[in-house]
């Protein structure tokens, strides 16, 4: 009988998030010491409230003219944020991945972050190697234009 991975036994546990308070300033400066593209935001109650990517920080902050030491980091974040439970299957956790075409995905228990699992860490897996391609080529699958 296979053995279904979770995402708990996958995810790395240690994440790097930053407040919803705090600065952009903070958020990039944490983005570049850590080598990140993306961080979990979290809420003053310490629950998961959104993502800020480092082309938020650009787009959002930088070019709309907004100074980055004084600007929220939930002024420029996505709200909307996809998460997993850690007592998930990893290969739906892949799933949501390639449909929602992200890289990486928080770890919710309760709204609480927990952790966040990768492409690097599903491929890891016993046949993750396979569930991590399929994500992978859902990314990067060409955008259709209505030009």
């Amino acid at each position: 009988m296979e053995e279904i991975m979770k995402v708990k036994d996958c995810m790395s546990k240690h994440v790097i998030a930053v407040g919803a308070d705090e600065p952009v300033l903070e958020a990039a400066r944490l983005m570049s010491r850590y080598d990140l593209g993306a961080l979990p935001v979290r809420a003053a109650s310490g629950r998961l409230c959104g993502m800020v990517t480092d082309r938020d920080v650009v787009v959002r902050c930088i070019a709309a003219g907004k100074a980055a030491a004084q600007t929220p980091v939930s002024r420029v974040m996505s709200s909307s944020v996809l998460s997993v439970e850690p007592s998930a299957d990893a290969a739906h956790a892949a799933q949501l991945m390639a449909r929602a075409q992200l890289r990486r995905l928080p770890v919710a228990q309760n709204g609480y972050l927990t952790g966040i699992v990768s492409l690097a860490d599903l491929a890891h897996l016993p046949k993750g190697a396979e569930a991590a391609g399929g994500c992978l080529g859902a990314i990067c699958a060409p955008v259709v234009r209505l030009d």
